[in-house]
């Protein structure tokens, strides 16, 4: 494992070649990132666990498909449900798992086919980054002039309050935090219930029906929560 001076995020790198794993550190740590790398798909969960007990998880987790041990895959879907703000970018030369990887049920934030140049990855990673700051500063998330005030729990669209409910508000931000992301009503019930509790598909697509309509009352011609038929919903601003 290997880390830079002055980080201004931290990253893992879960990939078995070392040639792989070294020439991508090397150019985000001359990006000013800092790395670790894991060669073997078991050691990841646990050392994503102690970082979190320490409070220090990456920004970022740059992810190999295929992996001694645990797969990438599977990886993939317990990092996503463990630590929801950790980004992952998935690395693969099976393009054919590409629609599984985005999203639907497994929910990368992008992904990078093989072989790759190391400046695509360092380009990926601050785009990939760039869109889930709203993570780790709430109040900076924005788009189509729709704006979030975490303070006062309030949607703005054009300045003008939408009056939603906290858990209208909550959907509408774990959307908004990814923009173009697909998500599966079971990843929204994840994020938008904290405590777990039980409740059924149709009650998030009632959230959505109310979020949708509460936004179309200020902008009657814009939809920009769209369904993604048998899969779930996605934020999908304006140009």
């Amino acid at each position: 494992m290997h880390d830079a001076e002055t980080p201004r995020d931290t990253l893992l790198i879960v990939e078995d070649e070392p040639k792989i794993a070294r020439l991508v550190a090397d150019y985000l740590e001359g990006s000013g990132y800092a790395t670790w790398h894991i060669d073997h798909g078991d050691q990841v969960l646990s050392w994503l666990q102690e970082q979190n007990d320490e409070e220090q998880l990456p920004s970022l987790v740059l992810l190999d498909l295929m992996l001694p041990g645990t797969d990438g895959l599977t990886l993939c879907r317990e990092i996503r449900q463990r630590w929801p703000e950790v980004a992952i970018i998935m690395l693969t030369a099976r393009v054919e798992e590409v629609d599984r990887l985005l999203g639907l049920e497994l929910g990368a934030d992008d992904y990078i086919c093989k072989p790759f140049s190391p400046r695509e990855v360092v380009a990926r990673v601050k785009a990939v980054l760039r869109r889930s700051q709203a993570l780790r500063d709430p109040a900076a998330i924005a788009g189509s002039h729709l704006a979030l005030d975490d303070d006062g729990w309030r949607a703005l669209a054009d300045g003008q309050d939408l009056g939603l409910t906290a858990v209208e508000y909550q959907l509408l931000k774990v959307m908004m935090q990814s923009p173009g992301r697909i998500f599966t009503r079971d990843q929204l019930m994840d994020r938008m219930y904290r405590d777990h509790r039980i409740v059924s598909e149709r009650t998030v697509d009632s959230h959505v029906k109310k979020l949708r309509r509460k936004i179309s009352d200020v902008w009657p011609e814009r939809e920009i929560i769209r369904s993604v038929y048998g899969v779930g919903y996605k934020y999908q601003p304006e140009e």
